[in-house]
């Protein structure tokens, strides 16, 4: 299970298939609860960190939604109280990382009134 990446980019539709049979087959057999159990386990949860991704967020709504699809979204309680946690960080990281370019891309221009009323007359509407 440690070789197993869960995302859009290193899965194609058939391994998630196989992921999705793999998980519904144990849910059934061990049951939610117990199965759910499991996963937890200290000595388990490292070799799933591919399937329940905490690196990117990106990944980690993937997984969520991937195991929401298939009816196992219970496993994936824990996930969304990380992913609750990320989003404050992140949020202003962007904007500091877009205010950045557009103060480059102002200081590069010429500052003629002609660019700055179009920036206004497009930014109203």
């Amino acid at each position: 299970m440690e070789c197993i990446r869960l995302n859009e980019d290193d899965t194609t539709s058939s391994s998630r298939i196989f992921i999705k049979i793999l998980f519904q087959e144990l849910a059934e057999y061990l049951g939610i609860q117990k199965f759910n159990a499991r996963l937890k386990d200290p000595i388990i949860a490292p070799y799933l960190e591919g399937i329940f991704p905490r690196d990117n967020p990106r990944d980690t709504r993937f997984s969520i939604n991937f195991f929401t699809a298939i009816g196992l979204g219970g496993l994936t309680d824990e996930l969304r109280e990380h992913l609750k946690k990320i989003p404050k960080v992140n949020p202003l990281a962007k904007q500091l990382a877009e205010a950045s370019d557009s103060s480059s891309d102002s200081s590069s221009e010429s500052s003629s009134s002609s660019s700055d009323s179009s920036d206004s007359s497009s930014s109203s509407s």
